[in-house]
């Protein structure tokens, strides 16, 4: 069992302020005529987001006349994988996705992954702050930007509340509870849930973990790798009685997250669910699946309800640091692009786009959209902020993490399970 290499106390707790075509490889480094070309990978097939990246890239181009850069844009659920697969092959994009945390700490140790520790200017640095960056940081270099924080909490429709006679925002888990069997009783669907795709099924695990477990047995199982605390198990059992409530949309198991109106996200832009656990990056999802295609004007935003006798704080939150990083072999250039990106007009254009917190403190002030600010406001105020625990712990364990968790709500598994399946896969590294 190998320990990690990742800053674990601040990529566990981000308590400061806390994305692209064809599958081609990595870009050359420059050629006889000095021309610099590129791969940019990222995960915004549609709308907004997609036309944001491809402006920004335009803009780039521009400033900087013999560069160019080939975009790629690849669904969100595809982007790990394929991601892998180029990066072991040696075919990497120049630039790519990253999130930080355990994901991030086999990148670099695998050596495909450019250290910018030198190559961030002055002025990216101070508008992002030490916190963020730390979620790209390892063994103490950074080997990436954030463009957005992405805390999680619980998305729901003020219209479907109102209508069930919700008058409060839960608090508790037995409130939220209760809140379900409003929500039951007036003929509405009482939470979405995209289950097909694993991971929005495993953040109610990892909700339920981060108010069972301390910070500091997260921080000791990102560090030791070792899932034996009984909070670990206690989660489990905590998601299984909640789940016995029936709380999910009818199908939930076989309903994806992000892709058409019959998608969880759609199902709250078409007012078909009235919640949703999800990070902040959902409301820029939601809004593309809405009929007009503009952000939906009820949707608001609570934190993830307290469980009673845990030894989380209850106002600790969980979420990601969308970024980007370079190929080992990337031109200099990469590193130019991601300063670039970085610019507080640029920053706001992105919060904008993809309805979103920027990275960038200095953009902050665009975010107006009420659940946003919301959740501004929270993460703020925040005693601590883990990221989400497969970014954390590593593609390969966080993968049988949420694999347990969805046979754990198909009838397929024990809470124990999940224990041991997560405790085998560490075992294996």
């Amino acid at each position: 069992m190998k320990s990690r290499k990742l800053l674990t106390a601040t990529a566990v707790a981000l308590a400061g302020t806390l994305v692209l075509t064809a599958c081609g490889g990595g870009g050359d480094s420059g050629s006889d005529d000095g021309s610099v070309s590129m791969t940019f990978w990222h995960n915004s097939t549609t709308g907004e987001g997609k036309a944001y990246w491809e402006e920004t890239v335009a803009a780039f181009e521009e400033a900087n006349p013999g560069v160019t850069i080939e975009i790629q844009a690849i669904q969100n659920e595809d982007m790990d994988g394929k991601l892998q697969t180029a990066l072991n092959s040696g075919d990497a994009p120049d630039i790519f996705m990253a999130r930080g945390g355990g994901k991030l700490a086999d990148v670099v140790e695998a050596g495909q992954a450019m250290d910018l520790t030198d190559a961030i200017d002055d002025t990216t640095r101070e508008a992002v702050g030490d916190a963020a960056l730390s979620a790209f940081t390892v063994d103490g270099k950074v080997y990436g930007m954030p463009v957005s924080i992405l805390p999680g909490g619980v998305y729901y429709s003020e219209d479907l509340f109102s209508q069930a006679g919700v008058t409060a925002n839960p608090t508790t888990i037995s409130e939220l509870e209760g809140v379900v069997d409003q929500l039951k009783t007036a003929g509405v669907a009482p939470i979405a849930l995209g289950a097909k795709d694993a991971w929005p099924a495993a953040h109610w695990y990892y909700f339920f973990a981060l108010r069972e477990c301390s910070q500091d047995t997260i921080n000791t199982a990102a560090s030791e790798r070792s899932f034996d605390d009984p909070c670990w198990l206690k989660a489990g059992e905590d998601l299984q009685a909640f789940a016995e409530t029936e709380p999910f949309n009818q199908g939930y198991l076989t309903t994806s997250a992000q892709q058409g109106a019959g998608s969880s996200a759609g199902l709250i832009a078409n007012h078909q669910a009235a919640m949703e656990l999800m990070g902040a990056w959902n409301p820029g999802v939601i809004a593309s699946l809405t009929p007009d295609e503009k952000p939906l004007a009820d949707l608001q935003w609570f934190p993830f309800p307290a469980v009673e006798g845990g030894d989380g704080e209850p106002g600790a939150m969980m979420g990601g640091v969308d970024g980007f990083s370079c190929s080992a072999q990337a031109p200099a250039e990469c590193a130019e692009f991601l300063n670039f990106i970085m610019s507080k007009e640029s920053q706001e254009a992105y919060a904008t786009a993809f309805h979103t917190l920027p990275a960038s403190k200095e953009a902050q002030g665009v975010v107006t959209e009420p659940a946003l600010v919301s959740i501004l406001e929270a993460y703020n105020e925040a005693p601590y902020v883990t990221v989400w625990l497969d970014t954390l712990f590593g593609q390969n364990v966080g993968n049988a993490l949420n694999t347990s968790v969805v046979n754990l709500l198909a009838g397929k598994g024990t809470p124990q399970d999940i224990v041991d399946t997560t405790n085998a896969a560490a075992a294996k590294e």
